[in-house]
């Protein structure tokens, strides 16, 4: 990342965090600039503030701007569950890295997606509107073009978009459904991890339903009523519900897993451009049924 300082012009006064720091010439997109004010990376004044923060002008804005990539088309074996001129839906394994970040470490999701037609929105994530973490699996729609990237990013963010997980946990929910709403931010002591104790909250909602009962453990469908880093595995732990394998909030190594338990199992939409509803399904990955195997026998 490199450093770069900016002052707010006056005219500029009573306009949004993000709008400014989209208009600057080395950031030149809202989701850019979206993304690295909630990442933290923009300080007002030596401060972090919401993308929704009014300027009063004056400020002096600290951006850490991510070095410029070229992305290049890598053919990589994805599953494509559906795909037309518009879109694209892909099931995405475990261990793949949505885009690239920080130091090269190969080809990402994005460079496969740019081999499929990927389009629209940020370069450096073409195509995509919403993200899965690098070991958790399962469904994402993926735009074609900057027109697709605009319809299912306001669907995205007026929540059309239903999101389904599946998700072992240690411990017994309480009830069998439930609604978690608790802000969550980067965790004001370490930052590579998102938090409830958080200097930059932005509101998070989660619901769960109870699909199996299983000893100590349980099994929930989780939904996404907003979609922040982390989400699903910062709220299953403030409940005391940590995810099986996850090496960060949950339980390492639990039932033998290198990774948490947690698949993007549904996804159901209206097509942006047709209007027609789909609901796309995604079965459990091997080692995640393997595990659940392994819990039903313990």
């Amino acid at each position: 990342m490199a450093p770069h300082r900016f002052r707010v012009p006056d005219a500029d006064a009573g306009r949004r965090l993000d709008a400014v720091v989209a208009d600057l010439p080395e950031v030149g997109t809202r989701a850019l600039a979206e993304r690295l004010v909630t990442a933290g990376d923009v300080l007002v004044d030596g401060r972090p503030r919401p993308k929704s923060h009014r300027l009063a002008g004056g400020e002096e804005l600290d951006v850490e701007l991510p070095a410029a990539r070229l992305l290049v088309p890598v053919e990589l074996a994805l599953d494509v569950v559906y795909e037309d001129e518009h879109l694209l839906v892909v099931d995405k394994p475990a261990g793949l890295v949505a885009h690239p970040a920080g130091p090269d470490r190969g080809a990402t999701l994005a460079h496969g997606l740019l081999a499929l037609g990927a389009a629209g929105g940020d370069p450096e994530r073409p195509g995509l509107v919403h993200r899965l973490d690098r070991d958790t699996s399962g469904l994402l729609v993926v735009a074609r073009s900057d027109e697709a990237h605009a319809r299912l990013t306001d669907a995205i963010r007026e929540r059309r978009v239903e999101r389904r997980y599946l998700a072992l946990v240690k411990g017994t929910p309480g009830s069998r459904t439930g609604r978690i709403e608790a802000p969550i931010g980067r965790d004001r002591r370490d930052r590579t991890r998102r938090s409830l104790d958080t200097e930059t909250p932005r509101d998070a909602v989660t619901w769960f339903e109870v699909q199996e009962l299983i000893g100590s453990r349980a099994l929930l469908e989780v939904r996404l009523e907003t979609g922040r880093t982390h989400q699903i595995r910062v709220h299953l732990e403030a409940i005391d519900l940590p995810v099986s394998g996850d090496p960060v909030y949950g339980v390492v190594g639990d039932l033998g897993l290198e990774r948490q338990f947690l698949h993007a199992h549904r996804l159901r939409f209206e097509h942006p451009f047709t209007g027609a509803e789909l609901d796309l399904r995604s079965p459990l990955p091997p080692d995640l049924e393997a595990a659940l195997e392994r819990a039903r026998t313990e």
